[in-house]
């Protein structure tokens, strides 16, 4: 049972998450042959302000932090 798991900055459309997981759900298929229905695929959203690239969090890098 192949488990993925994507950690993205929050705010995507939900199409575009969806999208995401069934196209991560095929390729995994594909390269290792294995059933869909056994690959699981988990998407975690994280807030701008709790992800740190270097010692500044993304949203101070956009200029969003207050």
């Amino acid at each position: 049972m192949p488990l993925v798991q994507i950690s993205l900055i929050e705010g995507r459309d939900p199409q575009k998450i969806r999208n995401l997981i069934r196209q991560v759900t095929n390729a995994v298929s594909d390269a290792i042959d294995a059933p869909v229905d056994s690959i699981k695929v988990i998407v975690t959203e994280v807030a701008p302000t709790h992800w740190g690239s270097g010692d500044l969090t993304v949203a101070e890098k956009r200029g969003q932090a207050s």
